[in-house]
């Protein structure tokens, strides 16, 4: 190694520790396809790029998991999509700080690092490889569900903004397993039994709803340009006799995550709607 490579070295190594946090957060990572995605192997080492929070350059999916404390542990999984546009993905906010709140009211949580389609210059189909990315995710939880003390029965998504266009491309989307894969994990069903769009975009909701659209929460701001997808979907559960729950707040804008941010009571709070619906309509814990 001559000096050159040595004084660059402290900067390789403060980039991978970047990278390393913010597409860990303590969590535990679990590869998608171990061997990297189907036609997409040799793909696997490709480095990722992390700028201010955000991850592009994704072409090694995976899952990080956050696990509830021991004596919290409800037995209901939760996969979360982060939003970005399918250019990036915002981790933090609309990935692991869902995922710790949610541990930390007994819900085992995956955040799920999902392949771009709208990143320039990759070859990913939002139809085929972020769906494949997302039944995966789905399937995966499944498979390890003893281990995580999870209900494989009560296996859920929530996405925010273009992570809400992944929750409704895997819930829409044909998910059975089949009998005869070689891999166990894709002879599971890939269909999540509840859903949680947060400010979700358009992209992934079909012309007709399947009958087994699973229930849903759903949540947004009235000065959001996406206001009229939840409107719509609101409309056709109720035509499909779909179970929902439907927030919409007076202003807050697009992309207020947790509600951290927000100066607005209604915002900083929603995320304990979310969890007063998981009680009643997931774990269904209401008195008799």
């Amino acid at each position: 190694m001559n000096f050159s490579q040595i004084l660059a070295l402290p900067v390789v190594l403060c980039f991978l520790s970047s990278a390393q946090q913010v597409t860990a957060q303590d969590g535990e990572i679990i590869p998608l396809w171990p061997d990297g995605a189907p036609g997409f192997e040799d793909r696997k080492n490709d480095a990722e790029v992390v700028e201010k929070g955000s991850v592009t350059n994704v072409h090694y999916p995976t899952l990080t998991a956050f696990r509830p404390p021991e004596d919290q542990v409800n037995g209901v999984a939760i996969v979360i999509a982060p939003g970005g546009g399918l250019r990036k993905l915002g981790m933090k906010g609309g990935g692991f700080d869902p995922a710790k709140f949610l541990a930390s009211h007994g819900y085992t949580t995956f955040v799920l690092k999902y392949r771009l389609s709208r990143q320039p210059g990759v070859a990913y189909k939002f139809e085929e490889h972020v769906l494949q990315d997302g039944q995966r995710a789905i399937r995966m939880v499944r498979h390890r569900a003893k281990e995580f003390g999870i209900d494989p029965d009560k296996v859920g998504m929530l996405g925010f903004s273009a992570g809400g266009e992944v929750v409704s491309i895997t819930c829409y989307k044909p998910g059975a397993g089949d009998p005869d894969a070689a891999d166990p994990v894709d002879r599971l069903g890939a269909k999540p039994n509840f859903q949680m769009l947060v400010y979700p975009g358009p992209v992934g909701i079909p012309s007709k709803l399947p009958a087994d659209t699973p229930p849903a929460f759903m949540l947004i701001a009235a000065d959001d340009n996406h206001t009229s997808v939840l409107l719509n979907l609101a409309q056709r559960f109720r035509e499909i006799n779909v179970d929902y729950e439907a927030h919409i707040y007076a202003r807050g804008g697009h992309g207020f995550g947790m509600g951290t941010r927000s100066k607005r009571l209604s915002i900083q709070k929603w995320p304990q709607r979310m969890i007063d619906w998981l009680h009643d309509e997931v774990l269904n814990e209401i008195p008799k």
